[in-house]
């Protein structure tokens, strides 16, 4: 129950960090950057005088990060529900100061991305990151003599959020392991006295 709370609350303030307004994009440990088999695109538009566009692309490409983030909380806490008390322990036990959160990324990955990817395409949609994408790769595509690209964006854009939100997770379960004033509940208190001794 202890750590069941403890990753529930390091979802909760992660999810409200990263859903607030630049959440993502004044982040650096979890700002989404152009995508990197794409990065042929950004370099050639920037070098044709379209730098702008780049940059107003990864700025849409984030804020739709913000906006579906806050869809993740009832994701992530139903996969925390899954915990058994022998996985508990094993997480306690060890030394590993994210062991909560790697156990959690492991085991409920592939089917959060699977919840979170319409969450995080309607995000996309919302703010024009797609058409802001639709327009950068056209406008790449007519340039002579490249080769045309138009790489999977959704699922790219899924995949790093989720994984801002894993390491906003892991911030905070390091916090709650090193810092008896992060454990704000009796409950947290208990257990996690019991692992610094």
């Amino acid at each position: 129950g202890g750590l069941k709370e403890a990753l529930v609350q390091g979802i909760t303030k992660g999810v409200l960090n990263a859903s607030q307004k630049d959440g993502f994009n004044a982040n650096s440990l979890i700002k989404i950057p152009f995508p990197p088999d794409a990065i042929k695109i950004a370099n050639t538009l920037r070098d044709i005088g379209l730098g702008k566009e780049v940059d107003k692309f990864v700025t849409t490409l984030n804020e739709g990060a913000e906006d579906a983030a806050i869809a993740a909380k009832p994701i992530f806490v139903n996969a925390i529900k899954s915990l058994t008390i022998t996985d508990a322990l094993n997480i306690l036990k060890g030394d590993n100061k994210t062991a909560a959160t790697d156990f959690l990324k492991r085991t409920t990955e592939a089917q959060l991305t699977e919840a979170f990817l319409p969450k995080m395409t309607a995000s996309l949609d919302k703010v024009n990151a797609t058409k802001n994408w639709a327009e950068l790769v056209n406008r790449y595509n007519k340039i002579p003599l490249v080769q045309k690209l138009n790489p999977d964006l959704k699922g790219y854009a899924t995949q790093l959020a989720i994984d801002g939100l894993f390491k906003l997770v892991s911030q905070e379960e390091q916090n709650i392991r090193a810092n008896p004033q992060a454990r704000v509940s009796a409950l947290l208190q208990k257990v996690f006295a019991a692992q610094d001794k």
